[in-house]
Order: C-alpha cells, then sequence, then structure tokens
C-alpha cells in the first residue's frame, strides 16, 4: 500500500503537479486503497493547521517582507562595512557579517539572498570583486539565516517534530556564529591568494553615523531573544512582535515604507504563507500514512541494523540529507523525511535539539548545491550571472559550511548547552 502511495507521488511530481497537491493526492489514494474511514483525510488536515507555533510563520514572513522594503537593508551592509570592510577581501566579510545581523530578523535564506543580495553584489562588483565570487560568497552566507533565530524551517520543524521552538531558536545561535566566523576564515584565505582589495579604515564618526543609522534595526534580534529568554512572550508571539516593530521602522523611523505599499506586502505574505500552510498540512497527512504503512519502523530497522552507534548513525543521515539536498527543496524534504527520520533519532537517544539543528543546516546546505539550489538560482538572476557559473564558484565555499556541520554533530553541546542555560530545557 506504501509503494502504491509513493509511486502515485513520485509520479504526479515528474509530471509537473505542485508539491502539496501530489502530497494530498497520493495521501487519500492510501487511505482509499487501504479501505480507512475517509474522515481521517480532513481530520489530519486540520489538525496539522490546528497549530499554535505555526501561527509564528506568516509573521515572520511579513516582517522579513516589511525588513526589504523599508530601507533596513542597505543600513545593515553600511554597518557590516564600517565594522570589517577594512580586512583585505572587506566587502566579502562585511557579506557575511550583513547576513549574520539580516539572520536575526528575516529567517530565511531566500529573503537574505534577494534582500541583502542586490546591495552585496553591485558594491562588490563596483569594488572589482569578480561575479563568481560575490555570487559564491552571497549565496553561502544566506545559509545563516535560518539557523539563527528567527527560522522558518526550524518553526515547521518543531510543528513536524513536536519539538520546543524556543529551544531550537537558542539552540541555533552558536551553530550560527560558528558558520559565519568559518565563513570568513575562508575568505580571508581567499582574499589574500587573489589580492581581493579593502575598504579604508572608517573613522570614528563614520563608524558612529553607521551605526546610528543602523541602530534601530539592530534592535530587532535583541528584541526577539530577550523576550524570549526573559520570558515576556513566547517564540510565537515573538513573531507578531518582531512584524508589527518591522512595520513601525519602516512607516514611522526610517520611512521608506509607504503605507499605499503595505497592502501589497501583505498579499505577497498571505500567497507564501497559504502555500506553506499547504505544504505542511498535506505533509502531515502524509507523514501519518507512512506511520501507518510502517515506513520509518522499517527505515529505522534498516539504518540502525547499519550500527547501533548515535554518531555513525548521524553521520549517515547527514549523508542521506545531503544527497536529497541535491535534488529536493529544502522545506519539501524536511516535511516528507521528518516524520521518517525523527523516530530513529528518539530511539538512538539523540537530543532533539541537536537533531533539529543538523537537519534544517543539511537542508540549508541543499539550498546552495546544484541542480535545485534555490537560494543559487536567486543569487545568479540578482547578479544576472549564468547559474552554471554561479554552481561552480559555490564548491569552495561548501567547505566552511560542511565543517560546521561536522562540528554540531560531533559535538551536541554546541546546539543544546544555551538552551539549557538560558530556558531551562534538559
Amino acid at each position: 500500500m506504501a509503494t502504491v502511495a509513493l509511486s502515485a507521488w513520485l509520479f504526479l511530481l515528474v509530471i509537473g503537479t505542485p508539491l502539496y497537491v501530489a502530497l494530498g493526492i497520493s495521501s487519500v489514494l492510501f487511505v482509499l486503497v487501504r479501505d480507512l474511514e475517509p474522515l481521517i483525510v480532513p481530520q489530519k488536515i486540520a489538525m496539522a493547521a490546528n497549530s499554535f507555533p505555526l501561527l509564528a510563520a506568516p509573521f515572520f514572513i511579513l516582517m522579513g517582507n516589511l525588513m526589504n522594503v523599508s530601507g533596513v537593508t542597505s543600513r545593515i551592509f553600511n554597518f557590516a562595512n564600517a565594522l570589517v570592510g577594512w580586512i583585505r577581501g572587506g566587502l566579502g566579510h562585511a557579506n557575511i557579517v550583513a547576513s549574520l545581523i539580516f539572520a536575526g530578523m528575516s529567517g530565511a535564506a531566500v529573503a537574505d539572498a534577494g534582500g541583502l543580495g542586490t546591495i552585496e553584489i553591485r558594491a562588490m562588483r563596483q569594488a572589482g570583486y569578480d561575479d563568481e565570487f560575490s555570487t559564491a560568497v552571497t549565496a553561502a552566507s544566506a545559509t545563516i539565516g535560518p539557523i539563527i533565530p528567527p527560522s522558518l524551517p526550524m518553526i515547521i520543524y518543531a510543528v513536524l517534530a513536536g519539538t520546543s521552538v524556543g529551544g531550537l531558536f537558542i539552540g541555533g545561535i552558536v551553530p550560527g556564529f560558528l558558520m559565519a566566523f568559518t565563513l570568513m576564515v575562508f575568505v580571508a584565505f581567499y582574499a589574500r591568494r587573489r589580492n581581493y582589495p579593502k575598504e579604508p579604515m572608517p573613522t570614528l564618526r563614520q563608524a558612529w553615523k553607521s551605526f546610528a543609522e543602523a541602530f534601530w534595526a539592530l534592535l530587532t534580534p535583541v528584541i526577539l531573544l530577550g523576550g524570549i529568554v526573559g520570558g515576556v512572550f513566547t517564540p510565537t508571539e515573538s513573531a507578531a512582535v518582531a512584524a508589527f516593530y518591522a512595520l513601525i521602522l519602516g512607516v514611522f523611523v526610517y520611512r521608506e515604507l509607504r503605507i499605499r505599499d503595505i497592502p501589497q506586502t501583505i498579499l505577497a505574505t498571505i500567497e507564501t504563507n497559504g502555500v506553506v500552510l499547504a505544504l505542511v498540512m498535506t505533509a502531515v497527512l502524509f507523514g501519518w500514512d507512512l506511520s501507518v504503512a510502517q515506513v520509518p519502523q522499517s527505515m529505522g530497522r534498516f539504518i540502525v541494523g547499519l550500527s547501533e552507534n548515535p554518531l555513525i548513525v548521524l553521520f549517515i543521515i547527514n549523508a542521506f540529507l545531503l544527497f536529497v539536498g541535491f535534488f529536493m527543496e529544502a522545506i519539501a524534504a524536511m516535511l516528507i523525511l521528518t516524520p521518517i527520520l525523527l523516530p530513529i533519532a528518539d530511539h538512538l537517544g539523540i537530543h532533539p535539539i541537536q537533531f533539529g539543528i543538523i537537519f534544517v543546516l543539511n537542508l540549508m546546505i541543499g539550498t546552495v548545491t546544484p541542480p535545485v539550489g534555490v537560494v543559487l538560482f536567486v543569487t545568479a538572476n540578482v547578479a544576472g550571472v549564468p547559474f552554471e557559473r554561479v554552481a561552480r564558484a559555490i564548491i569552495p565555499f561548501l567547505i566552511p559550511l560542511l565543517t560546521v556541520l561536522f562540528l554540531v554533530t560531533l559535538f551536541p553541546e554546541l546546539t543544546v548547552f544555551l538552551p539549557r542555560v538560558l530556558l531551562g530545557i534538559e
């Protein structure tokens, strides 16, 4: 019965059916073939949508859209350039630092690549950097977005896995900073070999000016994390606070967001969230079908049969997820594979926060690997560079990202120490 459902799903994908439609049709087919009660379908879909953590998704999407049209991105990049632009290959370093800061606001790699990327690539091109390096560092640094809180993929994972959203948010801080650090080390090495330029050391006045202009935007992650850790609001409520704060910044502080632009921004948010919600609802139903068909249990027995060592199993799962990332969009892979792989992690006693961070990080690396790397397509489009050139240029930048994945897999405390200290999660 599972083979029938999976075959129908694959066939529908091959002929170009939208993923949520393919998931829904194949799930319903499974229910009918197994002669199960059809009422299960609307029940499972409704239960998936009736999720308090999932309420955060539209607000974080709205916040990212508001930030991109309210002048925040240019101010963040200017401040990052003032901080590290004077180092050899300075604009490459500024690119990474800007992504690290913007990650605390948007929570989406595509928003980073499409919003900051436009400003970063233009500045690097004007300064004499080659297009391949500019687009590659922009794409690689954009993967930090979903690791540093807030993070849309982590919210979706938390809903599917029944894990603490706040724990995942706090657990992503150290890996996110490690990603920025390893990328900057790599850029420093790259810049010395190619003798890339560096910006003049800013005067104290120039540094203060860039900080003052970006100050209110820089407060966003402080408000979010401070509110969550301090118990002022939940991670879900923080999304509404963040969206409201972004609206205030755009309309009243920076005054680059016009009132007449707000309806269009809200409409874009509704469209994006509608797709996300449809994917989540049908994926939960599909995951239930797989569970009834004993697919997770069978795969778990197969992987555990290879080794009972949690570390070895994690490396096997890493290799599998990296392979999947070559061919499948990140959120789609998460929706389909979480119900299959999570029971394996539970069986072996792997901490759910560590496993969630590893899961998201693997799939974010997949967004910058050809042939389906959506972030690569965005950066190539922003830069006006053929996709093939960007795909070749990104390959060396996978080294620092894979290094962080290796460290997070090897040392669980990198992901669980802060949640334990700040949130009391065991």
